[in-house]
């Protein structure tokens, strides 16, 4: 396929996502023409490791030879059937698991991430007036909080690029502060930093209780926010308050669910259980968009009723694919068949190692890892003043030059590879992330993000 012709027709017809279409007059498009394990590749046969495995979604690499083979047996099966008034073995056989593994046993599902967060807001909000208190209809959220970009979900994403040309659309939810432990003053950890950021959640819920459905955490990670990480008390003290206040507790774990924290997911490291789960990006191992919102039997209950309009009548087309559901069930058994978390456990320390000459780089600050997610923010250049405007976009060309995908947060520099690197690929992603920090730091080039 000529190269050329596919970017020009991509910019022509494609109105690509996260992207101000414009800057693709001066940074091209890069089209892939497939990708293996680790790798994608190119037209010309360039390869370049996925180091933030394509937007946080691909667990066990590219084209993982076990998924493959259980989506072309389904495919041969069923591709589709609506779920209303129907049902099939994949959705039920993945609920059971989600259940089991969660301790949440009714699923509830849809394509993407932001779609959860909606269907998780509904429910709550609705679970009250079931119960006879409609005026528990507000949310609140955490400081940096991103849950994802519909109408609904923006309402909770306190991130204003995002949110301010849509204000006028948007009922917006209330913030409280982060528990981001990089606010520890000198004499203070991560701990602490928690504790007063649940004190703030206490005194907004002392005053707004009555008034507010559910809080919606990321636990221990807020990933958008420039990867925030935070001690598990945090959760566990807003666990508490929520149950004193009669709030619901809302666990997004679209990003961090999966293993990517170091456990299946993030919450379990406070031993807390939330009202809801919301999941996707690596729940089909990055293979078919599938999300899926987890509850409680309280909930569930709440809405089983004689009365047509008590149901929770959310519903798209696609809703609990069989397709998609088999590649989650095929993602499962991969945890299942060897200890991947223990796999992990032992890659982190590997990775750490290999990533040591970057950690210990004098521009960087704050350098941290939660399960399988690095971060670092680019503080300083080698000639003390500070990273140029536009280090995100000027940093990720000079990775892609080095064979690495790696695409900052503003200044926060960041890896969430696939969990199959082994010792050759470790060290390539390290090597890079190092020599296209120190190419950016030399750039004086372009500014612009």
């Amino acid at each position: 396929m000529d190269n050329p012709s596919l970017i020009q027709r991509s910019l022509q017809h494609v109105w690509h996502p996260c992207t101000q279409m414009k800057r693709h007059e001066t940074l091209p498009l890069v089209p892939i023409a497939k990708a293996e394990g680790v790798w994608l590749y190119d037209f010309e046969g360039r390869r370049y490791l996925d180091g933030i495995s394509s937007w946080w979604v691909n667990l066990f690499g590219h084209g993982h030879p076990h998924i493959k083979a259980a989506l072309r047996d389904q495919l041969e099966q069923l591709d589709h059937v609506m779920l209303a008034g129907f049902t099939h073995a994949p959705v039920v056989e993945l609920s059971e698991r989600l259940g089991a593994l969660t301790g949440l046993g009714h699923a509830f599902y849809a394509s993407d991430g932001a779609s959860a967060t909606e269907i998780a807001l509904k429910m709550s909000a609705h679970y009250w007036r079931n119960t006879g208190r409609p005026e528990k209809c507000r949310f609140v959220g955490l400081a940096g909080g991103y849950h994802g970009e519909t109408v609904g979900a923006l309402a909770v994403t306190d991130i204003a690029i995002f949110r301010e040309a849509y204000a006028p659309l948007v009922r917006l939810a209330a913030t409280v502060p982060s528990p981001d432990a990089r606010g520890a003053q000198p004499s203070e950890s991560a701990v602490d930093v928690a504790h007063h950021a649940a004190a703030g959640l206490q005194s907004w819920l002392e005053q707004h209780h009555a008034s507010t459905a559910a809080l919606i955490v990321e636990p221990l990670v807020q990933c958008a926010a420039g990867m925030a990480m935070h001690d598990a008390a945090y959760l566990r003290e807003a666990r508490a308050l929520c149950e004193r206040y009669e709030v619901h507790l809302i666990a997004d774990e679209i990003a961090t669910g999966f293993g990517r924290t170091g456990t299946m997911f993030a919450h379990q490291q406070a031993g807390i259980r939330p009202d809801f789960i919301c999941l996707s990006k690596g729940l089909t191992g990055g293979t078919l968009p599938l999300s899926a919102v987890l509850t409680t039997d309280a909930v569930y209950q709440a809405f089983y009723d004689d009365e047509v309009a008590r149901g929770f009548l959310h519903s798209h087309s696609y809703t609990g694919n069989p397709l998609a559901c088999r590649a989650a069930l095929a993602t499962l058994e991969l945890f299942e068949q060897s200890d991947v978390l223990a796999h992990n456990a032992a890659l982190a320390q590997r990775l750490d190692q290999a990533f040591a000459p970057l950690t210990q780089h004098p521009s960087v600050r704050h350098a941290r890892r939660q399960g399988m997610i690095w971060a670092w923010d680019i503080d300083e250049g080698f000639d003390g003043t500070k990273p140029q405007p536009g280090f995100a976009s000027r940093y990720a060309r000079q990775a892609m030059a080095q064979g690495v995908v790696l695409r900052p947060i503003g200044n926060t520099l960041y890896a969430m590879p696939p969990y199959v690197l082994d010792a050759e690929t470790a060290a390539h992603l390290a090597q890079g992330a190092l020599a296209a920090l120190q190419a950016t730091l030399a750039d004086k080039g372009d500014a612009r993000d």
